[in-house]
């Protein structure tokens, strides 16, 4: 089937490939994949910007879906893909196969960094599902930034980046470009944006908003972010 890409989804193809980084904040159903696929195809195979591509998602997500849409459009069918789920053993063997793109679930981030012994020699890397490196103290989110300095363009997709409040983009935007907009530390972004809501004493329970720091947080990560809701399209 050939791909013929809506107005909002050539825009969204045109970003991820004139921004090194970018959090690509979509509905659900408009086509996320497709659209990241297509920037991947002209990075690989027009410019030669990009040889190397780790996508990471949810197990279920990595198993059937980027697949599937790679087999959908017939622009996309040149991909070599190589899908590591499953066993350590099968993961090994999909990491080391001939591919253009490996396509791992989220979970196994940091057996890939921290356990496979493999090189992460990726230049570029997809986060599907942003919103899952949302905490800055888990092991997934760790792992990730320890080699986050070696890839040189990063995508995040999500529909849902701050389901539990504007607490939730500290982390998710430091992994995209580690710490430039929102700050290197949580205790920066806090004392920036927040002041503390519910407290016992020294203990802070729950943190608010700043008046106006909602503003300020968008107008930060402004430049490397498309937000679109599904009637925008």
């Amino acid at each position: 089937m050939k791909y013929n890409p809506h107005d909002y989804q050539i825009y969204a193809i045109n970003f991820i490939k004139e921004h090194p980084i970018a959090a690509i904040l979509l509905d659900m159903g408009m086509g996320k994949t497709s659209i990241v696929l297509s920037a991947l195809n002209d990075l690989m195979f027009d410019r030669f910007e990009v040889t190397k591509v780790l996508i990471i998602a949810p197990l279920r997500v990595a198993k059937h879906t980027w697949s599937a849409e790679i087999q959908k459009w017939d622009q996309l069918r040149g991909f070599r893909y190589s899908i590591a789920v499953g066993t350590a053993a099968e993961r090994m063997k999909a990491l080391q196969a001939d591919a253009d793109i490996y396509i791992i679930n989220r979970e196994n981030v940091p057996w890939l960094i921290e356990k496979s012994g493999l090189p992460f020699d990726y230049d570029m890397v997809v986060i599907d599902e942003l919103s899952s490196f949302k905490n800055w103290q888990a092991k997934r989110f760790k792992a990730l930034m320890q080699v986050r300095p070696r890839v040189k363009r990063i995508v995040g997709l999500t529909g849902t980046p701050s389901s539990n409040g504007l607490m939730d983009l500290f982390a998710e935007y430091k992994v995209l470009d580690k710490g430039e907009r929102l700050g290197r530390f949580i205790s920066q972004y806090r004392a920036e944006y927040f002041v503390p809501d519910q407290t016992n004493g020294p203990i802070v329970y729950s943190y608010r908003l700043r008046k106006g720091a909602d503003k300020r947080i968008y107008d930060r990560i402004s430049d490397i972010t498309i937000s679109m809701k599904g009637t925008d399209s």
